[in-house]
């Protein structure tokens, strides 16, 4: 006998945003695109708005990759820290969805640059084990969306997740940018 799949739909490719009531320090005011989601085997993702605030070549001395030495590191998660990895991020406007690769390596990105994708290097990534991703989402930890093309953007990468929350609902609009400590409002 076979064990039986989930009819559990499937979150990969969506966005998570960090419910406003999340105070853990790794994921407070985030915003993670999972990559891998599936009831039974877990979840996979990288935080898209938490820039370590150093550069692929700060980390990665390969002449080979200069290309990919301006690229900005972002903090992907709490798991694997040691590990810098690269994800390929574009926008289909054919299918109006966000098409990624991820675990990419460095000779890898440089294929995905050089096919005009949007190239970013992570260090760590966020991940769950079976069933864990729906539990915290059954608790409203995570608000659950899916991807627009501005994701791509990166100018404004430190307000991504207060400009998603704003347009989920008024009550989201305010909260979005409530102090840390609301006795300052």
């Amino acid at each position: 006998m076979f064990p039986e799949e989930s009819t559990e739909p499937s979150l990969k490719g969506h966005l998570i945003l960090a419910d406003p009531a999340l105070r853990e320090p790794t994921f407070r005011h985030s915003v993670l695109l999972l990559t891998e989601h599936s009831h039974d085997q877990g979840a996979l993702g990288y935080i898209l708005n938490r820039p370590l605030g150093k550069k692929v070549g700060d980390l990665l001395f390969e002449p080979d990759f200069r290309e990919l030495a301006d690229i900005p590191v972002y903090i992907g998660g709490p798991v694997s820290t040691e590990h810098l990895t690269f994800g390929s991020l574009g926008w289909s406007e054919a299918d109006d969805a966000l098409q990624f690769s991820t675990h990419l390596s460095a000779p890898q990105a440089l294929s995905y640059l050089a096919e005009g994708f949007s190239i970013r290097a992570f260090v760590g990534y966020s991940g769950w084990s079976e069933g864990q991703l729906e539990s915290e989402l059954e608790q409203q930890t995570w608000i659950t969306q899916l991807p627009e093309k501005r994701v791509l953007d990166t100018a404004n990468i430190d307000t991504l997740w207060n400009r998603l929350l704003r347009e989920l609902s008024p009550w989201h609009a305010i909260v979005a940018d409530e102090p840390d400590d609301v006795s300052l409002n």
